[in-house]
């Protein structure tokens, strides 16, 4: 598990806006569940976490119950599977999947009938990540091995 850095999460947050007040959101391989939870409290009204590792998904449900975080809902499933599977759409997608894996390119296939308009995606990687059509990059950038970027549909 490796927890987005608090620079990068703070940036992330401020490119979002200071508050998610009304926002769905989907923390798509939440780990520690910082940007879910950190979603939450800037007034998100659904945060959905899903988490394939056992032992991090209850640690993740003890955390939202410490919390008491009522808007995050918690999923215990590969990420891949469950957007796969699942039909619904969210204002903000977290993506910070393992960087070993080759998640993304499958994911930003997929991702487009997941948002809702004007609907973003923080993707997070170890490389620099190409952001191919139909997507157009917001905003990026880089801390140490980390490379981030806010992409949405192009229009």
């Amino acid at each position: 598990m490796r927890p987005t850095p608090d620079r990068v999460r703070e940036t992330l947050f401020n490119w979002l806006g200071q508050t998610l007040y009304g926002r769905s959101c989907l923390d798509l391989f939440a780990g520690s569940g910082a940007l879910g939870f950190e979603a939450a409290s800037r007034g998100a009204e659904r945060v959905l976490m899903v988490e394939k590792s056992l032992s991090v998904f209850r640690a993740l449900q003890d955390n939202a119950g410490k919390l008491a975080c009522s808007q995050v809902l918690l999923r215990h499933q590969d990420g891949l599977e469950f957007i796969r599977r699942n039909a619904q759409r969210f204002d903000v997608i977290f993506l910070d999947p393992p960087f070993q894996g080759d998640y993304l390119p499958k994911l930003l296939d997929i991702l487009p009938a997941h948002l809702n308009d004007g609907g973003v995606v923080y993707l997070e990687s170890g490389a620099e990540i190409e952001a191919p059509a139909p997507w157009r990059v917001i905003k990026s950038g880089r801390a140490g091995q980390v490379h981030y970027q806010l992409i949405g549909l192009a229009v």
